[in-house]
């Protein structure tokens, strides 16, 4: 480099915008951080906004398939299948609970 004096005015400017870079970088951060934070906070709506219109189509077709096959019943004999099916075991669970309800009085029943 050469000796040759520099202008203390072009001194003064560039120290100036030093300081002034150095003085702006804080603030620069944290609008840097803050965008950052509202972006990652965006997608996260946008994920559970999805995530609930999956659920909704999921219980759509759950639904659907449901009706589908109440609506694929034959009525009648299926009733008929379903009280008969209903009524097998109605002794076996009610001598079970008066057991239980036995456990439950410590003895033999006798109140």
């Amino acid at each position: 480099m050469s000796d040759q004096p520099v202008n203390s005015q072009i001194t003064d400017a560039v120290t100036q915008s030093n300081v002034k870079v150095v003085g702006e970088a804080p603030a620069m951060a944290m609008g840097s951080l803050y965008q950052t934070v509202a972006h990652s906070t965006g997608i996260q709506f946008e994920n559970a906004v999805s995530a609930q219109q999956q659920q909704n189509t999921l219980a759509q077709a759950a639904a659907n398939q449901g009706v589908m096959q109440i609506y694929s019943l034959d009525t009648a004999a299926d009733a008929a299948a379903t009280e008969k099916v209903a009524q097998t075991g109605v002794a076996d669970n009610l001598t079970s609970l008066l057991t239980v309800l036995n456990a439950f009085k410590g003895g033999n029943g006798q109140s």
